[in-house]
């Protein structure tokens, strides 16, 4: 893998939404209590958070409190996002359709950390 795929803002939204729906219900549920992002980069901020090298491609990132972290006494100040990162996304793809596999693997990943689904249960669903 490795291309340089480029696609609209309009169309990367339309191909997240295709990816999203061919989510097994299970993890795409939780979806119902995520806001989804996608912006073209990760801000310097989010690499320097997350302790990355700014040439490292990071593809997605779930931003809040996990579930297995909360506490019913101080609830989240703000709502659990996933953010998807566009232009990291394409150069990791070649077609259309290997770019929809990628966002949907990366939102999978990101909801595992947002509510606790271990690596064992993404490889039974063949996300490992």
């Amino acid at each position: 893998m490795g291309g340089i795929l480029k696609v609209s803002e309009k169309e990367f939204d339309r191909i997240v939404k295709r990816a999203i729906a061919t989510i097994p219900e299970e993890i795409r549920e939780h979806l119902d209590n995520i806001l989804i992002s996608v912006q073209k980069h990760p801000s310097k901020d989010i690499l320097e958070e997350m302790e990355m090298d700014p040439d490292e491609p990071l593809l997605g990132l779930y931003w809040g409190v996990p579930l297995t972290e909360r506490s019913v006494t101080s609830p989240p100040d703000f709502p659990d996002t996933i953010f998807l990162f566009q232009s990291p996304l394409e150069q990791m793809c070649e077609t259309i359709a290997e770019l929809e596999e990628e966002i949907e693997i990366t939102v999978v990943h990101e909801v595992a950390h947002a509510v606790g689904i271990p690596e064992e249960r993404l490889a039974e669903l063949g996300y490992a």
